[in-house]
């Protein structure tokens, strides 16, 4: 949780709302002596919707599970 200066905050406001945007809670202090917390309002962050990406793969190919033949030699299990 950064700490910046009422200054720094009229300076980089901008950049400061993202990081809230981002999560992250910043606290504005005059000197040493926090006084207010930018945080990010519960309304303005997007609701995630379940399966809004439908339709988006278009193509998956028929071996798409199936085992690397790179990884080979750490996939199958040998006794110590």
């Amino acid at each position: 949780m950064p700490t910046v200066t009422i200054h720094q905050a009229k300076t980089h406001l901008s950049k400061l709302i993202q990081q809230a945007l981002a999560g992250e809670e910043i606290i504005i202090a005059k000197g040493k002596q926090p006084l207010v917390r930018l945080v990010v309002l519960p309304e303005a962050c997007p609701q995630r919707r379940i399966g809004g990406a439908k339709g988006m793969v278009t193509f998956m190919a028929d071996d798409f599970g199936a085992p690397l033949k790179d990884f080979q030699e750490y996939t199958t299990w040998r006794p110590v």
